[in-house]
């Protein structure tokens, strides 16, 4: 096949490499900055008028030439690489669009206030909740997601207070016993510990190379800036950090935490997607959506594989996954429906009660990184989704096969939902 197409940068290329070479050398000329997670950064690095319509004229010369190209005639991974330009062409057109207006109405000083605060406040969260999540999203519809998940997670821990045997207000002093709260350090290392050594085995089955990867390395976080989550992983050390500062540690979030942060979530997607030949376009773009979503999903696995040892393990993920339900909805309060902060508190204390020492610190976050506590809710949902999608596809009685199922999800590493929807799925 032969394209002859004028592109930025160069009169003409003569196939899908030539394409792709050329882009990535373009696109990196841009200096484009990446996406940051407060907002006022994100206004702050707009470049001038001058680049941004040298932006422009490089995407939409590139958007012309991919429509030269045959879809059906290039390979699988070539066919996955122009849904991933088409995709990304789009977003930052949709983004130019609005820089060039913003360009016209920046104000002397950017609101550290929130969005509700800045010019074109709304547009800009429409914007973030693209870059952050999926370009399909919207808020309203992301709103009514929050109130649906808010459901299933009361639903859930419901039914563990049942199962317990124990009344409501039996149940919420047996919650406070101290057999579930560890002052120790120590007993805590020890306790992760344990769990990770017992859990490996159950998952060897269901996740490709698990047991092939770099391991993983458990320590106490000591980094106060950090305080306000219950752990967070760190790259470049293959270690994930629990927090444990002056409050006791609820072992009821041990098993969702290593879940979630080690294996099989972030350290294990993490270095699963380093031991991948990728593409150059590929190589290109990072999609946190994809990997927050990735590890939220595999709590959810809890009790296919023997994860969650009791209903209270289970339970530490529902207590942390109602939160991060309530959010999706306050989230999209804040930043869209121009929620005041008071607003959001009250929607928070209608679902979560005796947390309002969260709810606080929870709602400066979502105005100062607006959209991202929504990933990991929305990507873990997308993933069940696929999971329902192919179970009802299975002949009855048919075992569901979980390391196909991840392969599919792992092979070509962080990629937009909507781009594996089509490309993967074919949905």
């Amino acid at each position: 096949m032969f394209v002859q197409t004028f592109v930025f940068g160069q009169a003409s290329f003569s196939d899908w490499n030539s394409f792709e070479k050329a882009f990535v050398k373009d696109f990196k000329r841009l200096h484009i900055a990446e996406l940051q997670i407060y907002y006022v950064d994100n206004l702050e690095l707009i470049q001038s008028k001058r680049n941004i319509a040298k932006q422009e004229k490089m995407f939409l010369n590139y958007q012309k030439a991919l429509q030269s190209f045959d879809e059906a005639q290039l390979s699988k991974a070539q066919q996955l690489d122009y849904a991933l330009v088409s995709y990304e062409i789009e977003l930052h057109l949709e983004r130019i669009n609005l820089e060039k207006k913003w360009l016209t109405l920046k104000p002397k000083r950017i609101s550290k206030e929130g969005l509700q605060n800045v010019p074109m406040g709304k547009q800009w969260y429409v914007y973030f909740l693209k870059k952050w999540i999926d370009a399909k999203v919207t808020p309203d519809a992301l709103f009514q997601f929050g109130r649906s998940e808010i459901k299933r997670a009361k639903k859930a821990m419901k039914a563990i207070q049942k199962a317990s045997g124990l009344d409501s207000l039996a149940y919420q002093e047996y919650l406070k016993n101290d057999d579930f709260f560890c002052n120790d350090v120590a007993t805590i290392q020890q306790r992760f510990e344990t769990y990770k050594a017992a859990l490996l085995p159950k998952l060897v089955s269901a996740f490709p190379k698990v047991t092939a990867l770099p391991d993983v390395n458990i320590e106490q976080g000591k980094n106060k800036a950090y305080a306000q989550v219950p752990a967070y992983y760190a790259e470049v050390r293959n270690t994930f950090y629990y927090n444990f500062f002056d409050k006791p540690f609820n072992t009821r979030q041990i098993a969702w935490i290593y879940l979630h942060e080690a294996i099989p979530g972030h350290h294990y997607q993490i270095k699963f997607e380093e031991q991948l030949e990728k593409s150059a376009v590929r190589n290109l773009f990072s999609y946190n959506g994809y990997r927050e979503g990735w590890a939220a999903y595999v709590e959810e696995l809890g009790n296919e594989f023997d994860a969650y040892e009791t209903m209270y393990d289970e339970l530490g993920k529902w207590e942390w996954d109602i939160i991060r339900s309530v959010r999706v909805a306050v989230d999209v309060g804040l930043n869209y429906y121009d929620w005041s902060d008071e607003k959001a508190l009250k929607f928070w204390q209608q679902h979560i009660h005796g947390q309002d020492d969260i709810a606080q610190r929870e709602i400066q976050r979502m105005k100062r990184w607006p959209a991202q506590v929504i990933t990991y809710k929305y990507g873990a949902n997308k993933i069940l989704q696929w999971k329902t999608a192919l179970e009802k596809s299975l002949s009855k009685g048919t075992n569901f096969p979980w390391l196909e199922f991840h392969k599919k999800i792992l092979a070509h590493g962080a990629l937009p939902f909507s781009v594996l929807d089509s490309e993967i799925f074919g949905k």
